[in-house]
């Protein structure tokens, strides 16, 4: 009992020492005749370390505006660390063994790291919708019907774009393993060579590759939109979810430890999103700045890579649903079983 007694008290001097970090506390003040007159302020927390990673395409666009004033000085609530990586094996690892507080990653990932982790990340917010679009170097698609019997090219076979694709197909009453001819290749590049090879080829690509490619061959022309269709499929539902490539994640504990500085990074983040969405040149310039893609392919790419940002009961119905349907498909896609509901963080 003496030993219980002697960490409980330990653990209260400890928590009266974070608390009264920095400064000593000022005395209390006398009771004021009218309290309504002397209204309690509650003190601003202390800067904090926030370690953030972000992959290389439009899950960091997004970030762009955020990024640049931190670095400018103009945002100094918390001491704010931005890395673009270009895989997602680089993230991972970062995160889970706390080399990143919070992270941009692809949104059956954020799944996969929760079961893992075993509940070691949240999912704050949900930043990217679909991004893939059905394109051909010919004019003989205008809906998801003309899609039957054609070869398409694509590539990510295994991950998102395959159960992106296959969802669409079959729901529009297409069986992606015999109605249509799906050639899987290693590399995007390989796609828009083999639409270029031959005239009304078809290709699934992702933005801001689809405008990359553009700018080299304009004989490439967009078909579909399959977040257009995703929503299509989804009108009736009663809680419709939608197409998602990419969400932010932090760490759990980190979301413990901090809870300021967790709602300090989403009201920036929001704020940098809107002005993205709204300012497509000048945001345009910033992600040539951070080394993400030309400024010339970001300013028609970026209209179209359907940056948003999706929190609370409305991030939550939206990828909820989306992992759903890609757990119906292929369980290990999300990490072999659905997430609880204390993944989805609110605040």
């Amino acid at each position: 009992m003496k030993k219980l007694l002697s960490v409980l008290l330990s653990l209260v001097m400890t928590g009266a020492l974070l608390t009264g970090c920095g400064s000593p506390a000022a005395p209390a003040a006398a009771p004021a005749e009218n309290p309504a007159e002397t209204p309690l302020e509650t003190p601003a927390a202390d800067p904090v370390d926030v370690k953030v990673l972000a992959l290389k395409g439009p899950t960091a666009m997004g970030m762009v505006k955020f990024m640049n004033d931190a670095d400018a000085g103009t945002i100094t609530d918390n001491r704010y660390q931005f890395s673009i990586v270009a895989a997602v094996d680089e993230v991972t690892p970062k995160l889970v063994q706390g080399g990143a507080d919070i992270a941009a990653v692809p949104a059956n990932l954020a799944a996969v790291l929760y079961n893992n982790t075993k509940g070691g990340v949240k999912v704050l917010a949900i930043n990217t919708l679909g991004v893939l679009y059905i394109v051909e170097s010919g004019n003989t698609v205008s809906s998801v019907e003309d899609l039957r019997g054609k070869t398409i090219y694509a590539s990510g076979k295994g991950a998102t774009p395959e159960y992106a694709l296959n969802y669409v197909l079959a729901e529009n009453g297409i069986d992606p393993a015999k109605d249509v001819t799906i050639e899987w290749k290693s590399e995007h590049a390989e796609c828009v060579a083999a639409l270029a090879a031959s005239e009304n080829a078809i290709a699934m690509l992702p933005q801001p590759f689809v405008t990359t490619a553009q700018t080299k061959n304009q004989g490439i022309r967009v078909a579909l939109d399959l977040t257009k269709e995703w929503d299509k499929i989804q009108s009736g539902a009663a809680n419709p979810s939608a197409l998602i490539t990419g969400v932010v994640v932090a760490r759990t504990e980190f979301i413990k430890e901090h809870p300021e500085a967790v709602a300090a990074f989403l009201d920036h983040y929001k704020n940098s999103v809107n002005f993205v969405n709204a300012n497509t040149e000048d945001a345009a310039a910033l992600v040539e700045k951070y080394d993400i893609v030309p400024a010339a392919v970001a300013v028609k790419a970026l209209p179209a890579c359907n940056i948003t940002f999706a929190e609370g009961s409305g991030m939550k119905d939206k990828l909820s649903g989306y992992l759903s349907v890609l757990f119906e498909q292929n369980p290990k896609s999300v990490g072999g079983t659905l997430p609880a509901d204390e993944f989805y963080y609110s605040r």
